[in-house]
């Protein structure tokens, strides 16, 4: 049901009953390499261009998130999922292979929380029993489209990310009781904000304000205070967005710990790769989400989570066209609950 302005409840809290993560050589000599079900050693995996390479990652982690609960395609209603790619290439492409009924979305880097919230609202009003969805970037094709080929050899500054190669990927199901599974539980819908800045080498510091936004309107609409969640992850606003919606937040009343506030794009590389401001890209919180954090998740690290997913809506065009850069966050509340199997 709809609470407050932007919010859904999940009454019958539909289950991620598994999930799928594939990444590339980049992630695979990062932070988060043991969370991943498959690395590639090189950003061509067998291919001849980089989309198609891209396409690979989404497939893959579809079939590993199925094949962990012996599930068959044909089983899925639905698949849900989206990139930053031209009218969502890798994903049509990946669509075609899979040949589940299809709904593309495209939220930029949002994505994997948008199509998350989708996903949970439609299982939740019975209207699927399997939805596949989730979300994938592919840092050679991403860059060549947004800025500048890797080829280039262009030198970016100390607030430009780093594009994750990587897809995540999540079985949403009907609540069948099965204790210890990750469940959604709400969601809130961001709104689209945009506070005049330009540089696509500073996603984080333009996204920033669309991160405080949604959590603000999350606790309004849920009537909780933050300390309700174990842990609230933004997307991948970097070290510059991160501080920046922290700021944010507390000036607006919010009692948020810093220890309780991390960004997956802070979570997935180590400290000495060359990520300048941290990791972005669609795939970057769907990959931590869907590997690393619901992991934390089945150990009992963490029992309620809201994951903030922020998207950066330019677009080649739109720099074209020198306007400034619209943005939007889409949050997701997971918790555990009736203890561990």
């Amino acid at each position: 049901m709809l609470q407050g302005h932007q919010s859904w409840i999940f009454a019958n809290r539909p289950m991620i009953k598994a999930t799928g993560v594939s990444g590339g050589p980049f992630e695979a000599n990062g932070n988060l390499a043991n969370e991943f079900d498959l690395l590639h050693e090189d950003l061509w995996m067998g291919e001849e261009t980089y989309e198609k390479a891209h396409r690979v990652l989404l497939e893959e982690a579809m079939h590993a998130a199925l094949s962990k609960v012996d599930c068959q395609k044909e089983e899925v209603q639905f698949m849900m999922a989206g990139d930053l790619i031209n009218q969502l290439t890798p994903s049509n492409l990946a669509a075609r292979t899979m040949q589940i009924p299809f709904m593309g979305l495209y939220g930029a880097c949002s994505t994997s929380m948008e199509s998350l919230a989708l996903a949970s609202f439609i299982v939740n009003y019975q209207g699927a029993k399997r939805i596949l969805s989730g979300a994938s970037s592919h840092n050679a094709a991403v860059e060549k489209q947004f800025r500048y080929p890797t080829e280039y050899g262009g030198q970016k500054p100390p607030t430009a990310q780093w594009t994750v190669t990587g897809a995540g990927v999540a079985l949403v199901c009907e609540n069948d009781g099965t204790k210890g599974v990750p469940v959604t539980t709400s969601a809130t819908i961001g709104k689209v904000v945009d506070m005049g800045i330009t540089d696509p080498f500073n996603m984080g510091g333009a996204m920033a304000p669309a991160a405080a936004d949604t959590i603000i309107a999350h606790f309004r609409d849920r009537q909780i205070e933050p300390s309700y969640y174990d842990l609230i992850v933004t997307g991948d606003l970097g070290r510059i967005g991160q501080k920046a919606t922290y700021e944010l937040l507390i000036n607006s009343g919010l009692k948020i710990n810093s220890n309780q506030f991390k960004d997956c794009g802070l979570l997935i590389y180590k400290d000495n790769q060359p990520v300048q401001s941290g990791g972005s890209g669609a795939g970057c919180s769907a990959t931590v989400l869907y590997g690393h954090l619901l992991n934390q998740m089945k150990k009992g690290i963490y029992s309620k989570i809201l994951v903030v997913a922020t998207g950066a809506l330019l677009s080649p065009l739109t720099f074209q066209q020198d306007e400034s850069i619209p943005c939007i966050a889409h949050a997701v509340a997971i918790e555990t609950e009736g203890g561990m199997e």
